[in-house]
This record gives C-alpha cells, structure tokens and sequence, in this order.
C-alpha cells in the first residue's frame, strides 16, 4: 500500500497540497516572506496525530455502544518545538475531550480502553510519532453543557 501527495509551488512562499483529491493551501507567515494565505506544514503533524486517533476513539466507542452518550468529542494535540534549527517537535500531548448528553455519565474506564487501543495499537501516526518524541494523553470530561 502507498500514499501519494503532491506540493504546487503557486508563487511567493505559497504551496498548494493535493491529498486525497482535496486540495490545501500552505504558507508562510509575512514575517518570513509569506503572505499567510494558508497554515504553514508543521502544525499538520499535530493535526495528522489528532485526527488518527480521534476516528479510531470514536470508531471504537462506537462498537462499544458508548457514543449515543457522547454530545461532543474534541481531540486537542500540543506540541513542544526544539529552539535550535532544525525546528522539530520533541514532545506532544494529547487531550481527549468529552461532553457527555444531558443526564449521562462517560465510562471512564471505556473511554480509557478505546484511547489505549487507539494508542498502541491502530494509529499509525501515533505509532511513527512514539519512535522519536514523547507522547502523553489525557481524558477530559467536559460537564458544563
């Protein structure tokens, strides 16, 4: 199996990603030559690892049958930048946040299981990123609805 994408050069410091047949805008902030039509690339790590594990939480939350109690699930990923060049995340954390419906109460120990799943197990990004960085989590449940 194998993953293509392709970067445009289409003028100044900004580039146009094609992923999937979904094209992105990138660039770089004015500071350094850009005119910050878009977001720059490295943030992209923290939303490839927020996304991949997200879609497994709620994949596997969903065989679980934990969902239907979920009004809303945020996954948040921070990451901490070296100060020498090159610019590289060292570490980042990922907040998994829940709002549970009106009247519900989360299964902690549910959603632990399906983020530790997610985690060590199915996330290729989570699992390329372990090699070279830091990863910590955490659960957060959001009661104020």
């Amino acid at each position: 199996m194998k993953e293509t994408t392709n970067t445009k050069w289409i003028g100044n410091m900004a580039f146009e990603w094609e992923v999937n047949d979904h094209k992105i805008i990138i660039d770089a902030t004015e500071k350094v030559g850009g005119e910050n039509k878009g977001p720059q690339p490295k943030p992209f790590m923290l939303a490839s690892l927020g996304g991949c594990t997200a879609m497994d939480v709620i994949s596997i939350l969903k065989k679980m049958r934990v969902n239907a109690d979920i009004e809303e699930f945020n996954v948040t990923v921070d990451g901490d930048l070296t100060e020498e060049h090159p610019k590289q995340f060292y570490k980042m954390h990922v907040s998994y946040i829940f709002t549970p419906k009106k009247g519900k109460t989360l299964p902690i120990e549910k959603l632990q299981k399906a983020i530790d799943l997610s985690e060590d197990r199915y996330c290729g990004v989570s699992a390329v990123y372990k090699k070279v960085m830091e990863i910590t989590s955490e659960i957060v449940i959001n009661e104020n609805i």
